[in-house]
C-alpha cells in the first residue's frame, strides 16, 4: 500500500503487467492473440490498442520475471525523480517508440508478431541512467557492477548490432529504440539532467 501511494504509476504498471501476463499464460491463452503486436492484422482491423497492449503480455514466465524485475529495480526510483505524469509519459512513450519501426517494416508481413514490456523497461532504465550515470549495474557473466553509463553504451551497441544481424527471436530493435526514447523524453522533460549527466561522467 505504501508503494501504491508513493509511486502509483509504477505500482499499477507492475501489478497490471503481472496480473494480465499471468492470466494470459495460465488462464486464458487467447488473450495473447488478442493483445500481441501484429502489425499486419492491427492495421487492417484498426486494432491500434495493440501498440500498448502487447507490453502487458509475455511469452513465458522467465520473460515476464526478467522484465518485471528490471522494471521494479528502476521504476520506483525514477518515478520519484520525474513525478507521476512524466514517468507515465516516459514509459508509454518508450513503448510507442520501440515498436514504431517494427510496425512500418512489418505492416505487410502476416507472420510477424511481438510481445513483452522490454521497450518500456529499456526506456525506464535509460532514463534512470541520465540521473544516476555512475550507479553500479550488473551484466551477466561480469562478476562486478559497471557504471550505468558504460552499461548503457554496451547495451545500445549490442542491441543495434543484434537488430541488424538478427539471429534469435528477441526484438532487439524494440530494445534499442525504447532505450533511445527513454533518453530523449527524459531530456525533454528534464533539460537540466543532460548537463548533470555530462558533468558527472566527466569528473
Amino acid at each position: 500500500m505504501k508503494y501504491l501511494l508513493l509511486f502509483p504509476v509504477a505500482s499499477l504498471i507492475l501489478i497490471g503487467t503481472l496480473a494480465i501476463s499471468l492470466w494470459a499464460l495460465y488462464k486464458d491463452e487467447s488473450l495473447i492473440e488478442r493483445f500481441i503486436l501484429h502489425p499486419y492484422g492491427m492495421i487492417r482491423r484498426k486494432e491500434y490498442y495493440r501498440i500498448f497492449s502487447h507490453a502487458f503480455i509475455h511469452a513465458d514466465m522467465w520473460h515476464l520475471l526478467f522484465n518485471m524485475f528490471s522494471f521494479y529495480s528502476f521504476a520506483f526510483v525514477l518515478e520519484s525523480y520525474l513525478g507521476h505524469t512524466k514517468f507515465f509519459l516516459v514509459y508509454f512513450g518508450s513503448i510507442l517508440a520501440s515498436v514504431y519501426t517494427c510496425i512500418l517494416k512489418n505492416k505487410t508481413n502476416p507472420v510477424y508478431r511481438s510481445l513483452g514490456a522490454s521497450g518500456g523497461v529499456s526506456g525506464v532504465i535509460f532514463s534512470f541512467i541520465l540521473f544516476q550515470p555512475l550507479a553500479g549495474l550488473g551484466i551477466m557473466f561480469i562478476p562486478i557492477p559497471i557504471p550505468a553509463f558504460v552499461f548503457g553504451f554496451l547495451y545500445l551497441a549490442y542491441s543495434y548490432y543484434s537488430a541488424n544481424n538478427q539471429y534469435d527471436n528477441i526484438n532487439h530493435e524494440a530494445h534499442f529504440y525504447g532505450a533511445v526514447a527513454g533518453l530523449v523524453l527524459t531530456a525533454v522533460f528534464e533539460p537540466n539532467v543532460v548537463p548533470h549527466f555530462i558533468q558527472v561522467i566527466s569528473k
